[in-house]
């Protein structure tokens, strides 16, 4: 019987943990264009390809342009929901 109850606990908090790991990933509502490209409901960090970049922001999130690949370095500029700019940068992350 013990041994059934500890099988139970174990399942019981598997499932708990399942259950609550999705809700944790976030995607952006929308579409994100970075140079003429878009990404629908984006996710994540965004290489740009090129110093001078186009960000048109039509997400219901805050984007984040880096000075370095991979989303390091220094954050260059912050671009709200809405927005359209140039930005300077080399990645660009959705948050």
């Amino acid at each position: 019987m013990r041994r059934f109850a500890t099988a139970l606990g174990a399942l019981a908090a598997a499932g708990t943990l399942a259950l609550a790991l999705p809700g944790s990933a976030y995607a952006a509502t929308g579409n994100l264009v970075i140079n003429g490209v878009g990404h629908q409901n984006p996710s994540g960090c965004y290489s740009t390809g090129t110093l001078a970049t186009l960000i048109v922001n039509q997400t219901d999130a805050t984007v984040y342009v880096f000075s370095d690949l991979n989303c390091s370095g220094d954050v260059q500029q912050i671009i709200q929901p809405g927005i359209s700019t140039l930005a300077f940068g080399s990645s660009v992350l959705v948050k």
